[in-house]
């Protein structure tokens, strides 16, 4: 007995000595564990989109111009070769993205909603700031918030420590709850409405409960992604790379399957093929199906966000690049492209590209913690936070029978203004008992108003951003960005610095008190957010989560 009594000493507190050293590792293999008992992915179903006429009616010229919006997903503003980098130094060509952008305007000082990307799509969609909608966070899946700080303190890279908010965490609602509001009304509404068939298909993440979800919100159908992975993680035909030092990406892995779900009522079921493509394949049926009646369709890729996976194919026709997470990534950049040119070639071969105005962009900067320099050259800053490499995104729109080619904008633009832009083109009404924020681009694209009369001059000076305590406004060339965490200022004139290297918030007292007024303005009687943030997560301006941090490096946090 005094034997054992001894050895239970002994082994008792090593067990537990093990568990806490590999406690990250054993809370990882419980999320996965917990997620496949969750629900059954059944096999592939085949997708059964609605079918327009046969035949165009006699009125088919006159009808309003089909609408396209395809969205990537924390694609680097340097990861298009538009703008004359491209992957790898260059290695790298978007030649179907490019295409798009030469083919009508390119906005060069175009901006996402917000650094993250809930929020943008909800802005995206609505034409309104979060300070009317609330919706002002990016929902994260129940225990996420938790599991990544938790994560993030076992990483010794110099940041300081994440901070978890439990307080909020204990006053969200459950993931599916957390959602743009019903009595919101979207973009999808109104051209449902004008009579158009509405379709979504991808990443939604505004809801998916009752009055959330996209056939609730003006899609008539829905292709959604259940969860994140493009193939699963041993298929013959994918190649994986795991970002270890990011703890979003650890958890991802743990907690994503390979699933899609239909609005039908039917069982989450298998994508047919890698996500990327597998979606452009089911947009191409909805183009072809309804070539002879007004059409919107909501491509939301996943592309190039985390989890990194690609095709086989698609990283052996990259090159060798290095890092292998590089390789990787550029791999998904390319079946982005992809699907852009297929989609074009789609429009071309239907009669349909002269009256059909396709719209890309992406819901935010490229993301810092996949550790790959330069995806936003040659701008400062990462997704989460709100530098110009955070929130300066792609912003092309082709509509051939209306817009030039080769049109350069370079009046600043914003998702807010996808909304009052396309119910334009649409030939539709904004609501009327609603501020819309955004403001109609096709002036600028066109050069000419409504009645075909020269357009008038862009009246706009103003742009605002937020999460929490971190907030940004810019008027004209100025741009300022306060937080409480740390406690700055930071104040830029892109007008010469448009990479924000110098901050002038000491030198220019006096413009940054008529900025602080704009922002306290404009948060004035604002609705309040839907829920609180869960996280506080910090990022460092100038370096990858791949790098060390010193004191000296900048960081800022970003609440979530």
């Amino acid at each position: 007995m005094k034997k054992i009594i001894i050895a239970s000493f002994i082994v008792i507190p090593a067990a537990l000595g093990i568990a806490w050293l590999n406690r990250i590792d054993l809370m990882l293999a419980l999320v996965k564990f917990q997620t496949a008992r969750a629900y059954e992915v059944a096999p592939n179903r085949d997708i059964h989109w609605q079918q327009g006429p046969a035949q165009a009616d006699a009125a088919s010229q006159d009808r309003p111009p089909n609408v396209i919006v395809i969205l990537a997903d924390d694609l680097g503003i340097n990861d298009i070769s538009t703008y004359g980098g491209g992957l790898a130094n260059g290695q790298v060509q978007t030649p179907n993205i490019d295409e798009l952008a030469a083919s009508g305007a390119n906005f060069s000082q175009a901006y996402s909603g917000a650094g993250t990307c809930a929020p943008s799509r909800a802005m995206l969609l609505t034409g309104r700031y979060p300070t009317r909608t609330g919706f002002e966070f990016t929902p994260t899946p129940d225990g996420m918030g938790a599991m990544a700080t938790m994560i993030a303190s076992s990483h010794d890279n110099g940041l300081p420590p994440s901070i978890y908010n439990k307080a909020g965490a204990n006053k969200i609602p459950s993931f599916d709850e957390q959602g743009l509001p019903s009595s919101e009304i979207t973009l999808a509404e109104i051209l449902r409405d004008r009579g158009y068939y509405t379709a979504h298909i991808g990443k939604w993440h505004l809801g998916r409960g009752k009055g959330f979800s996209p056939e609730e919100q003006g899609f008539e159908q829905s292709l959604l992604m259940h969860s994140g992975l493009y193939l699963p993680v041993d298929h013959p035909d994918v190649v994986n790379a795991k970002v270890d030092f990011d703890p979003i990406d650890q958890f991802l892995w743990a907690k994503m399957r390979y699933a899609a779900a239909f609005n039908d009522g039917g069982p989450v079921f298998e994508p047919k093929r890698y996500l990327t493509d597998y979606w452009t394949d089911e947009s191409i049926k909805i183009i072809k199906a309804n070539k002879n009646r007004p059409f919107f369709l909501y491509l939301a890729h996943w592309g190039a966000h985390t989890p990194l996976q690609a095709t086989r194919e698609d990283y052996e026709a990259v090159g060798d690049i290095k890092p292998h997470r590089a390789r990787v990534y550029a791999a998904m950049v390319r079946a982005v492209d992809r699907s852009v040119g297929r989609i074009l070639a789609t429009l071309n071969e239907e009669g349909l590209s002269d009256n059909t105005i396709v719209v890309f962009s992406s819901d935010n900067g490229g993301a810092g913690y996949i550790g790959i320099p330069d995806i936003n050259a040659p701008y400062r800053g990462w997704k989460l936070t709100m530098f110009e490499g955070g929130i300066r995104v792609p912003l092309f729109m082709r509509w051939p029978a209306h817009i030039p080619r080769d049109t350069k904008v370079d009046t600043p633009a914003a998702h807010i203004d996808f909304l009052p832009t396309l119910v334009a083109a649409a030939q539709a009404k904004l609501p009327e008992d609603r501020v819309i924020d955004g403001e109609n681009l096709l002036p600028l694209a066109t050069g000419v108003d409504a009645s075909g009369a020269p357009a008038a001059e862009w009246t706009r000076d103003t742009l605002f951003w937020q999460s929490g305590y971190y907030q940004v406004v810019r008027h004209k060339d100025w741009k300022l960005q306060v937080s409480e965490n740390p406690k700055r200022q930071w104040l830029f004139d892109l007008s010469v610095d448009p990479t924000e290297q110098i901050n002038l918030a000491a030198q220019q007292p006096d413009v940054v008190a008529k900025l602080t007024a704009m922002l306290q303005e404009h948060q004035a009687g604002r609705t309040p957010v839907l829920y609180p943030y869960v996280a506080e997560i910090p990022v460092a301006i100038d370096k990858t989560l791949a790098e060390p941090v010193t004191p000296s490096d900048e960081t800022v946090y970003w609440p979530n």
